[in-house]
């Protein structure tokens, strides 16, 4: 039987229902709220993560600092500064950020020690929201002070400065405004010279005022911009004010269209010089004619005239096909006849006639009927093969834009008439710096010779990346014995009693060969009336070539010379100027600081496989 309730009882029962339905009610809107917290947390991460994304980029700012790196100096073989490149500063104002343009400029006046009115038309007239440049070369004390002005900045460039002006202006070069290399070395090595740069990239606040930075380069790597190399040449700067000297005066005072002058050592293939006028200033490049900046050592194709006649008759030795003691008759300064039954037509002497000349006699008194025999003698094949391997008709490989390959044409292609003319360089196209490379051949014993221009690459860390180009080959043009002959001999003969006189110089023994060649008409069929390239090629001391020197007069005012027509008048006493200061200054300097460039064994020597009087 059953206890009744007491009244307490019965009065806490719905007291434990009600509290029940509340727990669950409780937790089933907190269940609730999870649920919905983790779709919100879904839907944002997931489903809407790209718009909000977006919105959220939209309210950010970035801002970006280049950091340029500094571009590579160029030296001369003897540390001289060619071209180089100096830290400037631009003060620089942002207009976006300015509240009052002129309170600002009346701020920043005296910092920079300018005019109110003139810094406030800078910034209103640059058009541009976020850069209006104030002061540029801005020193240092300004540029501190400066930015310390809201929505004032301070920009830091590099300026290509060259110290000696248009000195060696077509080998060094010139580069644009924003820093790329447009000629010579700098426009052949821009890469390198130029360097890797990076940049700052920075995340700002509405008023661009920064919150944090990284750094990053073009790659997406973080780092800092790493300078260009630096790069020596093997350039002497006293040996090209020399060279350039002697030729300005000679290039002025016969009213040319242009000049060439090159000095090379022929044991290395080394170049001392090169100059080509007219010449212009790299940091005037913009307001410069732009048929200045033709470098003429390379790019300037003509027939070379007798000045090739050393290496024709060297080739006709070596081949056998005369001998250094043969005698010739030079017909007494008129020759017409046939070669393998065909007529050659008439070759005359370009002052007097001659009649029987030795060789070396031939090469002295610079006959070309003497040349068109040892032509007829040799033929086309041998004079071809010697030509070639004399490098004529390849380009040298100078480590400079824009060369020349020049002309010469196969035996398949000659004909009576090439086979007189070539011997004394007609019928074949050439450039300064080939005839250059062949003499330095002969001078160096036949031995093959590349001409070179850079000494060192440098990096920035010091360490040497690169010093002279390997060589190719190891071999001779022409027999030593037959290299030796020609310079010492027959080339001598030229100065001591030849064409050459105005060559001689009294402490060294000075050997040569000059030239008169005269220009093709560009449209063909015959040549220009009184348009000549006169040249001289040459060196010295004759028993131990330790220079080569090529002077080439392009196109001198006719009316001018007044009779003076021939290299040897007009070409012969530059080089005879640039010889005896360039041997003077050697000797002298090595006596000092030992050889600037020791002679390379024959294992380092290779070849870049690549008229009238």
């Amino acid at each position: 039987m059953s206890q009744p309730m007491t009244a307490r009882e019965a009065t806490s029962r719905p007291a434990d229902r009600r509290e029940r339905v509340t727990i669950v009610v409780f937790a089933s809107l907190v269940i609730l709220a999870f649920l919905g917290l983790g779709w919100r947390c879904y839907y944002l991460q997931y489903a809407a993560a790209d718009h909000y994304a977006g919105l959220g980029l939209g309210q950010q700012f970035c801002s970006y600092l280049p950091l340029e790196p500094q571009r590579g100096p160029i030296l001369d073989s003897r540390g001289r500064v060619l071209a180089a490149s100096n830290q400037i500063r631009t003060v620089f104002a942002e207009p976006r950020s300015l509240a009052d343009v002129k309170e600002t400029s009346s701020e920043l006046a005296p910092v920079l020690d300018m005019g109110p009115h003139e810094i406030c038309k800078a910034i209103l007239d640059s058009g541009n929201l976020g850069y209006a440049p104030i002061k540029i070369g801005a020193t240092a004390a300004e540029s501190d002070a400066a930015r310390m002005i809201h929505g004032i900045g301070v920009q830091y460039a590099w300026q290509r400065y060259y110290p000696t002006g248009p000195l060696a202006s077509h080998v060094v070069g010139f580069t644009s405004t924003d820093n790329q290399g447009l000629g010579g070395i700098e426009h052949q090595f821009d890469r390198e010279l130029r360097g890797k740069g990076a940049e700052h990239t920075f995340f700002v606040d509405v008023h661009r005022r920064p919150l944090a930075f990284c750094v990053a380069n073009a790659s997406g790597d973080t780092g800092m911009p790493t300078n260009g190399v630096g790069i020596i040449l093997t350039l002497d700067a006293t040996i090209q004010q020399f060279a350039r000297e002697a030729l300005l005066e000679q290039f002025k005072a016969f009213e040319a269209e242009g000049a060439v002058g090159l000095v090379a050592d022929p044991r290395t293939g080394a170049i001392l010089a090169m100059v080509s006028l007219p010449d212009f200033d790299p940091a005037d490049a913009r307001h410069t004619d732009p048929n200045r900046f033709y470098n003429r050592a390379l790019t300037d194709q003509y027939e070379p005239g007798s000045i090739i006649k050393p290496i024709t008759a060297a080739i006709a030795l070596d081949g056998g096909a005369i001998t250094r003691d043969q005698t010739i008759f030079c017909e007494n300064g008129r020759y017409r006849g046939k070669y393998q039954g065909k007529s050659f037509g008439t070759i005359h002497e370009f002052r007097e006639g001659f009649g029987d000349l030795t060789i070396r006699d031939i090469l002295a008194k610079s006959s070309n009927i003497g040349m068109a025999k040892i032509g007829q003698f040799a033929g086309p094949e041998l004079l071809y093969q010697g030509l070639t391997l004399f490098g004529f008709g390849k380009k040298v490989g100078i480590e400079l834009p824009g060369e020349a390959q020049g002309r010469v044409r196969t035996p398949d292609e000659w004909n009576a008439y090439s086979v007189t003319r070539v011997p004394f360089g007609q019928e074949v196209s050439v450039t300064a710096l080939q005839l250059l490379r062949a003499f330095c051949m002969l001078a160096n014993g036949g031995r093959l010779t590349r001409p070179y221009l850079i000494k060192a690459i440098v990096a920035p860390d010091g360490s040497i990346v690169n010093v002279r180009p390997p060589a190719l080959r190891v071999g001779y043009a022409i027999k030593p014995e037959i290299a030796n002959w020609i310079i010492r001999e027959a080339m001598t003969a030229v100065v001591n009693e030849g064409t050459g006189r105005r060559a001689q110089l009294e402490k060294w023994q000075v050997f040569g060969k000059t030239g008169t060649a005269q220009l093709a008409r560009p449209e063909g069929g015959g040549y220009e009336d009184h348009a000549y390239v006169v040249s001289f090629v040459g060196g010295a001391p004759a028993d131990d070539p330790r220079i080569i020197v090529l002077v080439s007069i392009r196109k001198p005012n006719y009316a001018v010379l007044r009779g003076l027509t021939g290299g040897g008048a007009v070409a012969a006493p530059v080089a005879r100027v640039i010889i005896e200061k360039t041997l003077t200054y050697l000797e002298a300097t090595e006596n000092l600081r030992g050889p600037i460039e020791p002679p390379r064994s024959a294992s380092e020597r290779g070849l870049m496989a690549s008229g009238p009087r």
